[in-house]
Parts: structure tokens; sequence; C-alpha cells
């Protein structure tokens, strides 16, 4: 919990910075923050890059978010970089309150992301970016517990996204969809593998409507594995995002993430902000 506190009040810090905002791409265009690190949505890495580079600048962004659902919250702060619109630099922090064993699962997440092809708005194919993710638990014993084989692992990604102008009634409609590999239970906080070896190719999933250059509202489906047999299921939230400049967002959701470890529906409410600068 304390290097979550630290990385929040760096992120408030950078704060101060934001009239060196890069200002390259449309507005909303980076989407927001996912619970990994990486820029995307809440629960699903996209395709685009954090940020508002464009091709000659770079950018840094931070954020923060809560998930809390019915017998678990997740905790979340983080930072990217952005550099010339072709390569994404993530670390994220998880902590994971579990009430009824008085206990806090913490998770460091290191990614990178780099741009193949396109453009989410301009180009007439999607957007496609390639993604690694290395997460590492600082305290196995919950994972060890449960009968994970390992307690960090990496996932690999592969997103395609775009963004359609006045495509549905004349309001702009937005897309991703992303393959990932992954033996991760639990985006990792309950370790990586098990005995009860399943799925490792994953299929995530977003699509949103802008109501405005500035609100989108949007669902999202992310598709799990359960290796240790305790009936890991797929999760999917609903959406409100809201940029009203490039220094800020917010999104908002409710979340359905199923059974974790045993317990049963797990539903809730998750809250991100970012900043740019």
């Amino acid at each position: 919990m304390k290097k979550l506190k630290l990385l929040f009040l760096a992120v408030i810090a950078l704060s101060a910075f934001n009239s060196f905002a890069s200002k390259g791409k449309l507005l909303a265009t980076p989407g927001v923050s996912q619970v990994e690190g990486s820029g995307g949505g809440g629960i699903v890495p996209w395709a685009q890059l954090a940020g508002y580079a464009s091709e000659d600048e770079f950018s840094i962004n931070g954020f923060c978010s809560r998930a809390d659902v019915t017998d678990y919250s997740l905790d979340v702060c983080g930072a990217q970089v952005n550099l010339f619109n072709r390569v994404e630099l993530s670390y994220a922090q998880q902590n994971f309150a579990v009430p009824a064993l008085n206990t806090e699962i913490e998770q460091e997440i290191t990614g990178v992301k780099i741009r193949l092809y396109g453009d989410i708005v301009y180009s007439d194919w999607p957007q496609l970016s390639l993604g690694v993710q290395y997460k590492s638990l600082d305290d196995g014993a919950v994972a060890k517990l449960v009968g994970a084989n390992d307690t960090s692992g990496t996932d690999i990604y592969l997103a395609a996204s775009k963004l359609h102008l006045g495509a549905i009634a004349g309001y702009n409609w937005f897309w991703n969809v992303t393959t990932r590999y992954s033996e991760a239970n639990q985006l990792g906080l309950l370790g990586y593998g098990g005995a009860n070896s399943n799925e490792k190719l994953l299929f995530e999933a977003s699509t949103a409507i802008f109501l405005s250059r500035e609100v989108a509202v949007g669902i999202e489906y992310r598709q799990k594995s359960n290796n240790l047999g305790l009936g890991e299921q797929d999760w999917q939230d609903v959406f409100v995002a809201w940029m009203p400049n490039k220094y800020v967002s917010v999104t908002a959701a409710y979340l359905d993430l199923g059974s974790i470890a045993g317990a049963k529906d797990q539903t809730g409410w998750y809250l991100s902000v970012t900043g740019y600068w």
C-alpha cells in the first residue's frame, strides 16, 4: 500500500507540468487508462497509445483507479510514456484487498506497446499494436495457497482499434478487439498457471458511441481462463468516459466480474482519473 500511495503522489506532482501537454491527436482518441497500466479501456488494452503525442512529440501520463465489488476492492496507480506515437511504456502498481483473509495482494506490472500499423482515424484499416505486460506479485503466499504455479508471468497481446466518424446516426463509433496470450489468474493477482491448465489464448473486445466530442458510452468484455479450477469467469463492464479537454479524462463503470476465488456475483463500480502531460 505504501508504494501505491507514493505513486499516487508522483502522479499528482506531475500535474504541475501540464502546460507542456502534447496536443497532436484529436480529443479523446488516446482512450483512457487500463487497470494493468496500458492505454485503452478500463479492463481491455486498446491499440492506440496513451497520451496525445504525435509522431514528433512525446507525452507523460498518470492515472489512478478504484474498483469496488461485492467482496473485494482493487486500487491501481500508474504512469505511461508515449514516445513519438510509436512506443508506449507503462507501469502500474495494483493493490487488491481481500477482507475475508484480512490481507492485501500487491502486484507490479511493467508494459510496452508498439504501434505496428495505421491510425484509428486517418488510415482505412484499423490501427494495430503489439503489447507485452510483465507482472510480478510482491508476496505470492495467497497465489501459492490457491494452487498457482508461479508468482510472476508475461502476457502478450495484439490489439486492433478503429474510430468511425459519424458512422451511427451521425455519432462517432469506436471498436477494439484484442487477442491475449496469458497464464494469469485474475490478472495475475492469484498467480500464474495451475493444475487445471486451461485456454491461454483469450479474446477481449470494447465498443463505444460518442454522444458528443467529450462523452462516450460503451461496453467491454474480457475472456478469462480457469487454471485454478475456482470457476474464474469472464469480465464485462458498461462505462461512461468524459474527456473535457486534453489534460484529463474521467471514466466510471458498472462491473460484472463473475466469480473470484470462489466468491460469486462480484459486481460493483469502477472509477478512474487520467492526467495527460
